[in-house]
């Protein structure tokens, strides 16, 4: 397309990742025309926003997206992120998606019942658009972040790489969700002393009677439970996501396995205030919390393995041990002192919607739907959120039946307006 031509099409779908592809592929089934564009290069989030040595949550088993699956010869295994990019790289290569690679939206604004996707000075006229941009785009700062004195560092997972890159001296690690517990072990490893602000979290042993943790919540139906079963869904969207590694010893990574390397706890980051950041004092109840709730699981798996009759083919059930908490934890730590060097906000993620020019978001800058359609904006759908149609659309596998459900409804939509392009 020359530059300044105006291109008309049925669909286009915005992002390469795995759930845009898997949307292509599905696509391609239904006879539905489409373009797939990209900012950066397939894959390019797992390519060059993650850290060196992250791996999956979730074993190589579970790795899987339409008509493709993980076929190496270590099932529970987990990819490192190279690994990622070449499973994906390869199922871009196998369903030979129309894909042009470079091409960063300007502005998606929507013109009547159309919608005009302008990027690199070229214009796609569209009958419907696939947001598959990911949940991933920016860092989630709270406000206080800008309240660092200004000797102290300040770095998000978007920009760590490895410990290697953060000056000698302490880390105050802000977040306990996998990617906190994750990055607190591997800095506190190379030598860094790491004091971790836990808020509420998600405790999760790697493996449970034997079995992969994964295996047990897709056996009890956990993973595909519905956004419309739910009774709060706005709190299990923001749920964080579960304290979990990703390791050939398949080991549990939790606050217990952090403080016995030397990790000091404290409670959630309130405040900082004249070079002082203040904690809460809640940190022993949000622990308890937290241990109940993976008390409840364990209890659930093992009335689901009783039930079924699995009780005998696996191992014998047990508990972890409750998280322990100082008597009295710091409520708060001088940062002009010089022992804290950086902070290291594991305070999660949020989606880019700058180029958006359609009002669809709410007060807190996100994207309004019902399970990935976007119902103030027909023809406008959502894919690759947390959650957006079942519990396990964060993970790579969770994308087939959230992309089978999103297609469906956009093939329906084509074929209402009669358009061409629709088998």
């Amino acid at each position: 397309m020359a530059p300044g031509s105006v291109t008309r099409i049925p669909t286009v779908v915005i992002g390469a990742g795995h759930a845009g592809l898997a949307v292509s592929k599905l696509l391609t089934e239904r006879g539905v025309d489409h373009l797939v564009i990209e900012r950066g290069q397939v894959a390019n989030t797992w390519r060059h926003e993650r850290w060196d040595s992250l791996r999956l949550l979730t074993p190589n088993w579970q790795t899987r997206l339409p008509g493709f699956a993980y076929s190496g010869d270590e099932p529970d295994g987990f990819m490192t992120m190279g690994e990622v990019v070449g499973f994906i790289d390869a199922y871009a290569a196998e369903v030979d998606a129309p894909l042009e690679t470079g091409v960063e939206v300007g502005s998606l604004r929507r013109r009547e019942d159309r919608y005009e996707v302008a990027a690199n000075g070229r214009v796609w006229d569209a009958d419907s658009v696939v947001l598959a941009t990911g949940g991933f785009n920016l860092p989630k700062l709270p406000a206080l972040a800008g309240h660092l004195p200004p000797h102290v560092d300040s770095i998000t997972a978007m920009d760590y790489k490895r410990p290697e890159q953060l000056r000698p001296g302490g880390v105050l690690v802000v977040g306990a969700s996998a990617t906190g517990i994750q990055i607190a072990n591997e800095i506190q490893g190379s030598g860094r002393p790491v004091t971790m602000a836990v808020g509420e979290h998600v405790r999760m042993p790697r493996t449970y009677r034997g079995e992969d943790i994964q295996w047990w919540l897709d056996r009890i139906g956990r993973l595909d439970e519905r956004y419309d079963q739910v009774d709060d869904l706005v709190r299990a969207r923001h749920v964080a996501s579960p304290q979990l590694v990703g390791t050939p010893d398949r080991s549990t990574l939790d606050l217990n396995f952090l403080t016995q390397k030397g990790v000091r706890l404290v409670g959630r980051l309130t405040a900082i205030q004249e070079g002082k950041a203040l904690f809460s004092g809640s940190l022993r109840n949000v622990c308890s919390l937290a241990d109940l709730k993976l008390t409840r699981l364990l209890d659930e798996v093992d009335t689901w393995a009783s039930n079924t009759g699995l009780d005998t083919d696996v191992d014998a059930p047990h508990r972890l041990p409750q998280t322990v908490v100082e008597d009295d934890p710091t409520l708060g730590i001088d940062l002009t002192s010089g022992d804290i060097q950086t902070v290291f906000w594991a305070t999660g993620y949020r989606s880019d919607y700058s180029w958006l020019d359609i009002p669809v978001l709410d007060r807190k800058g996100e994207i309004k739907h019902d399970g990935g359609v976007v119902t103030d904006s027909p023809g406008l759908y959502r894919i690759g959120l947390n959650f957006l149609r079942r519990r396990k659309s964060s993970f790579i596998h969770g994308a087939e039946d959230d992309a089978i459900d999103i297609t469906d409804h956009l093939a329906a939509y084509l074929r209402s307006r009669d358009r061409v392009g629709v088998g």
